[in-house]
């Protein structure tokens, strides 16, 4: 019987060395090694033996055993080595060269201004504030004094998904949310970025748009206080030259209400077809927060003032990289967004 195990292990190793594959050579493995293996058959027959030859068979059995899976170990490290290099070869790899480099992505403009605004408002000690797209009638409008028959409240005007949920106009209802969850605490001073919807479609205007406001309350804020930051943010969006004016107008949330122009990044004041003779720019809307907006976010208007401002991020965006169409900010053209 030693023999024969003997004999086992010599043919297994000569037919080792003539297997060219990996597969013929789990074949021969099962074929020797497996439940129903020439070698495994060998350890059946330790029955008819005597209780002294059982153990001394059953060692020559594991020695061979121990052998035979070292060579299958070899054997497959050889023929993974010989596929490996054969596959290189036919697709003509050569794993010595460096790799190819991918092209580096980069922020989209409206990205790159949105992050700078918010870096100069943040070096202000502003907070950032988020809430939701999806917001109710309430948020939208009422909180922000915008009665029921105000023209903004039209199915027209605004993407309505029930009589009192909309997809927000304007990120403005982030301030009333605000006041609420931080009342009493003062000050209140925040940016709001985010996306915002109404139904507009042309050359500078989208359906989908981005827009950061603004607000503080506290004691004793004045008018001259929001020019003041207004004027410190255009100078670091648009240059340290820049001057800014405020004209009246009206936003049912704020009173008094300003718009506010900043002096033209081309001309610099002088007119040109920019600012269209003007010297001016408009760039955002603002004022002081009207009593009653306070009085719906729970503060006392009698003793607390604020103001608020907000910006459309994509005008921001064409007057500073001199962008004459809002719409290519959203065609994903590469041929467009690799100029920043």
């Amino acid at each position: 019987m030693k023999q024969e195990v003997h004999r086992i292990q010599e043919e297994t190793l000569a037919e080792l060395q003539q297997v060219s594959t990996l597969e013929a050579l789990q074949e021969l493995k099962v074929k020797v090694l497996g439940k129903k293996g020439s070698l495994t058959a060998q350890l059946r027959k330790m029955g008819g033996l005597s209780p002294e030859e059982r153990p001394i068979f059953g060692q020559v059995v594991n020695e061979t055993r121990d052998i035979l899976e070292a060579a299958w170990i070899r054997r497959e490290e050889e023929l993974s080595q010989t596929a490996m290099l054969k596959q290189l070869e036919e697709e003509k790899l050569d794993i010595s060269l460096p790799g190819v480099s991918l092209p580096r992505g980069h922020q989209h403009p409206l990205t790159k201004v949105i992050e700078e605004i918010e870096e100069i408002f943040l070096g202000m000690g502003f907070q950032i504030a988020e809430g939701p797209e999806i917001e109710s009638d309430y948020y939208n409008f009422e909180a922000l004094n915008l009665p029921k028959d105000h023209p903004a409240r039209e199915m027209q005007d605004s993407f309505y998904i029930t009589e009192e949920i909309l997809l927000r106009t304007q990120t403005s209802p982030v301030q009333i949310r605000t006041m609420e969850k931080q009342r009493p605490q003062l000050p209140v001073k925040i940016i709001c970025p985010g996306k915002v919807y109404r139904n507009d479609d042309d050359a500078t205007h989208s359906p989908m748009f981005h827009q950061v406001e603004g607000l503080m309350v506290d004691r004793g804020i004045r008018m001259s206080d929001l020019k003041g930051i207004l004027l410190s943010f255009s100078r670091m969006m648009f240059g340290e030259s820049r001057e800014i004016r405020l004209r009246p107008s009206f936003f049912p949330f704020t009173e008094p209400s300003a718009e506010v122009d900043v002096s033209c990044m081309l001309c610099g004041g002088a007119g040109c077809r920019i600012c269209k003779g003007t010297g001016w720019i408009e760039i955002l809307g603002s004022g002081m927060v009207h009593p009653r907006v306070l009085e719906m976010g729970g503060y006392d208007s009698k003793e607390l003032t604020g103001f608020a401002f907000g910006m459309g991020v994509e005008r921001i965006a064409m007057l500073k990289y001199g962008i004459e169409d809002m719409r290519l900010l959203f065609d994903n053209d590469l041929r467009f967004l690799q100029q920043f």
